[in-house]
């Protein structure tokens, strides 16, 4: 499930309480003064048969005596009753419940857990939703629900905050409520039975009262929902997470208290990136993105002005704003000129406009003013410090006024501010926040909300960036890879060999040094006799994978003496010291001499949470002091491919440096991009180290490779957390007149494939596919109508073929496109076709319309709708034909619904 009856849970029209009470200092006491309290228009219907009234309501002693049916349950009785009252409930035909009890696994119960199985079993058959157990309760201040027991009443705003811990939710809206910071939605998941966040994340982003949201992240649940729902949401808000449990000692604190397994802290850092939510790493920089979201304006740059009377504060600010990787502006000429007419001449000339410690109200107003004008500055910081010759107060006074005179100005630019002092400064910031100013106690803090927002918007730009075409034809010989695999597993393996694990590799195009396997030392020489130069030599044995550990390698071999020697001695030398390894023999390998080449290492590990993940770094024998590696998620395009290499330490190593060349990038890129597809298309690799792989500027080579199988139940597919590029969607169509079409899923290096097909669109075809003139088709739309969730969405892309041995050289020419959407519950898609005008009356359109028919009922969709301009007869005509069903949208004249239930 997913949204499905959440409208019930946070827009309910009654709610009913079990286990409301009136005695003194009990959960159901407070959660029952909430309900009351917080100006709920519907019925609120308190259950607790020792009670005649509570709260001035009447209450009702069991859930079949209730007058009508809630739509929401609040639950706080102990757990073994829930399973029973979810049961009535449902029965009722109640929709939704909050299970504030805790007792239902937490630290690995038995019990609990069997009840919580019990509760979920009760739920199911009637679509009944679960927020719980063990949680805080939910807030809808806009509603006027408080269905929690939270000491302080959430005020009313445009933040969703969504967490694990009630602890946190509670200090939070603390200090919020503090600071005048409202709320749209105030939910506490607790240990998420059913209700995730990905749910939450699916709700929130289609709820337009919530502009942002937060989340606080012990663990999460179904890994595949949370990133569809994370990359949706956070295409069109902001997200911004904190994860606890980095290190091992916290996820373990974690898991006792939530019973949620976490995985690897680097990967969730990896996932949030891909997704494009902003991670922070305490609580607060937590308060601050709370502040900053609810505050702020949002702006387009990332050029900061500080203005600030205190040379020494506008420093420290400077010098964070640049440990943060930010931008401090460069003033105009303009801006300097006025400046210098209206400031002391002992200013600093110079960004941080320092207006020395004695500045009235006045100087702020001109230096603020001044700074606003500048077309160069995004965002400004203002500082206060306090003194004995200006108020503070009046400066904030000033600053307050000058916003306010320069409405449109102000309004594009990011403004933020901190005045020093605790007592001294609290009527100025008392004064920001009833103004929606962002006011932060220390500089660093608000150059942190600065860059909080900076990052976001850099990391939505680097998710729309169009990836560029992968520079070969990459068609992997998948069941050679396959039969390798096999072979292994039908052996009781669990290790491939070191050939045979580079027979992998290059079955998916990664270039490797030539491997031969040896029985015996004798053997070994032989092989390197015919080599016949310098060899490396590797012992040979499914118990030893860490060669170089043991003494089972050994370089720069020039002899066939040395070969046959060194063999006899490494074989005696580790049968001493490694008597339980069984030895099969020995590999031998030419020696690569590449003196521009660096050692990488990129692997496969297999996260608890997110399933493969991919690994690049620095290689070598010591790659586990060094410590260099970046994590991505699979799928990867070359986009993606490059953004991974980038945070690791090596990559600047890899640009070139003092007259070394810049070793061949895009080939780097595109094995991560083949090692990708491996883990895409083989599901029983759990486990994969190139290690090292060889790159200089003449591209790369992987010189050792081990593999690790394991038989999975799952399918490559669904071991990832993304759902790579189907595959197995492409089809070849051979038209009546000879010409061969290929019918694939769309990919994102196809937009400007797409922007070249709508720009020999007519201005009458637009308006008739998009039900409104377009001038230009914006890199953001394209880039979103090419960058889709295959979980969620499909779109169907007509082009001609690949050349399959010749290098790709243009971008693939789209003749058409058929795409569907369907809503997070999989109840619903709309479709849409696009097809060239000089490819219409060839069967194509009924074609694309049958496709993705079949595509949506295999989904298990049931329904599909269209929205078609009642001119547009050649569409209607193509809907009656498959049965749609037609009706007018009430909202918008001229357009007709077209509908087919599947």
């Amino acid at each position: 499930m997913t949204v499905r009856n959440l409208k019930c849970m946070f827009n309910p029209a009654a709610v009913a309480l079990v286990g409301a009470s009136q005695r003194p200092g009990s959960i159901g006491t407070l959660i029952a003064k909430n309900l009351v309290n917080a100006g709920f228009k519907g019925d609120i219907l308190p259950v607790n048969p020792k009670y005649k009234s509570i709260e001035g309501l009447p209450a009702y002693p069991d859930v079949q005596s209730l007058p009508k049916t809630p739509e929401l349950a609040v639950i706080a009785t102990p757990p073994d009753t829930v399973p029973g009252l979810i049961e009535d409930f449902g029965r009722r035909g109640t929709r939704s419940a909050v299970v504030i009890t805790a007792g239902f696994g937490e630290g690995g119960s038995e019990k609990g857990e069997r009840l919580c199985g019990r509760m979920l079993d009760a739920a199911r058959p009637h679509l009944l939703r679960i927020v719980g157990p063990n949680c805080l309760g939910i807030m809808v201040p806009g509603v006027g629900l408080n269905a929690s027991f939270g000491h302080v009443q959430p005020l009313r705003g445009n933040i969703a905050f969504v967490a694990q811990s009630g602890a946190i939710q509670t200090s939070v809206l603390d200090w919020a409520t503090s600071k005048g910071i409202g709320f749209s939605h105030f939910v506490s998941v607790g240990d998420m039975s059913d209700v995730d966040f990905g749910d939450m994340l699916d709700y929130l982003t289609a709820d337009y009262s919530a502009k942002a949201i937060l989340l606080y992240i012990e663990a999460i649940t179904h890994a595949r929902k949370f990133m569809s729902a994370a990359r949706a949401a956070a295409r069109v808000k902001p997200v911004i997470v904190v994860k606890a449990g980095r290190h091992v000692e916290g996820a373990r604190a974690a898991a006792s208290h939530t019973g949620a397994l976490a995985g690897a802290d680097d990967v969730y850092d990896a996932a949030f990136q891909r997704a494009g939510m902003l991670r922070v790493m305490d609580m607060q920089a937590l308060f601050d993105a709370v502040e900053t979201l609810a505050m702020s304006h949002r702006f387009s740059g990332d050029r900061l002005a500080i203005l600030t009377n205190g040379g020494g504060v506008g420093v420290l600010a400077t010098d964070v704003l640049i440990d943060k990787k930010g931008c401090l502006a460069e003033l105009s000429p303009e801006t300097m000129a006025r400046l210098n007419s209206v400031l002391p001449h002992t200013w600093s000339h110079n960004n941080p406009v320092d207006i020395i410690g004695d500045a009235p109200p006045e100087r702020y107003t001109e230096a603020l003013t001044a700074l606003l004008e500048d077309k160069g500055v995004d965002a400004i910081l203002v500082l206060n410090c306090p003194t004995a010759v200006a108020s503070s107060t009046e400066a904030a006074r000033a600053v307050v006024d000058t916003l306010k005179a320069n409405g449109s100005k102000a309004a594009s630019r990011g403004i933020f501010t901190s005045w020093l002092g605790l007592d001294y400064a609290s009527e100025a910031r008392k004064m920001f926040a009833e103004n929606r100013i962002p006011t932060y106690d220390t500089p660093a803090d608000a150059v942190r909300g600065f860059m909080q927002l900076v990052r976001y918007r850099r990391s939505q730009e680097m998710l729309m960036e169009t990836p560029p075409t992968i520079p070969e034809v990459f068609a992997p010989q998948t069941d050679k890879a396959r039969g390798i695999v096999d072979t292994a597993l039908s052996e009781g393996r669990i290790w491939l060999t070191e050939t045979e694990a580079k027979a992998v590799l290059a079955a998916y195009q990664i270039p490797v040094v030539q491997t031969y396997e040896a029985s015996t030392p004798e053997q070994a020489a032989e092989i390197a006799a015919r080599i016949g130069g310098p060899v490396a030599l590797k012992i040979l044995s499914p118990d030893i994978t860490h060669k170089s550990d043991v003494g089972g390698v050994a370089l720069d071999l020039a002899s066939v003496e040395s070969v046959q020697k060194t063999a006899w001695a490494m074989q005696e030398r580790i049968r001493e010291n490694q008597p339980g390894a069984r030895i099969t023999g020995f590999t031998v390998q030419p020696m690569i001499h590449r003196p521009n080449a660096h050692e990488l290492i990129v692997g496969i590990s297999d996260d608890v949470q997110f399933g493969p993940v991919i690994l690049f770094g620095q290689g070598g024998t010591a790659v586990e002091i060094i410590q260099d590696k970046a994590i991505a998620l699979p799928p990867l395009n070359m986009h993606l491919a490059r953004e991974v290499m980038t945070r690791a330490r090596v990559y600047r190593l890899l640009e070139g440096y003092r007259g070394k060349p810049a070793a061949d990038l895009d080939s780097i890129a595109l094995t991560l991009v083949k090692v990708s597809q491996l883990i895409s298309d083989i599901g029983d690799i759990v486990e994969l180290d190139i290690n090292p792989l060889l790159a200089d500027e003449q591209g790369v080579v992987a010189l050792d490779a081990r593999i690790k199988v394991v038989k999975s139940h799952l399918s490559a597919t669904q071991r990832l957390a993304i759902r790579p590029y189907p595959k197995e969607l492409e089809e070849t169509l051979t038209l009546s007149g000879g010409q061969t079409l290929l019918l694939r899923p769309i990919r994102p290096e196809d937009e400007p494939s797409l922007q070249a097909l709508f720009a020999n669109l007519s201005m009458e075809e637009i308006r008739l596919r998009f039900l409104h003139p377009m001038k230009i088709l914006s890199h953001k739309l394209a880039a979103r109508l090419t960058q889709i969730d295959y979980d969620r969405e499909m779109a169907m892309v007509l082009c001609e073929p690949p050349i399959q041995k010749e290098p790709r050289q243009k971008e693939p020419e789209l003749f058409g496109v058929v795409r569907f959407a369907a809503d997070p519950d999989n109840e619903r898609a709309e479709f849409a076709i696009l097809l060239r005008r000089d490819m219409t009356g060839m069967g194509l359109g009924p074609m694309l319309m049958r496709r993705i028919i079949d595509y949506a009922k295999n989904r298990g969709i049931g329904e599909i709708f269209g929205e078609v301009l009642a001119e547009n007869r050649s569409m209607l005509r193509l809907c009656k034909a498959f049965g749609f069903t037609k009706r007018r949208d009430p909202e918008e004249p001229g357009v007709l619904v077209v509908e087919l239930a599947l």
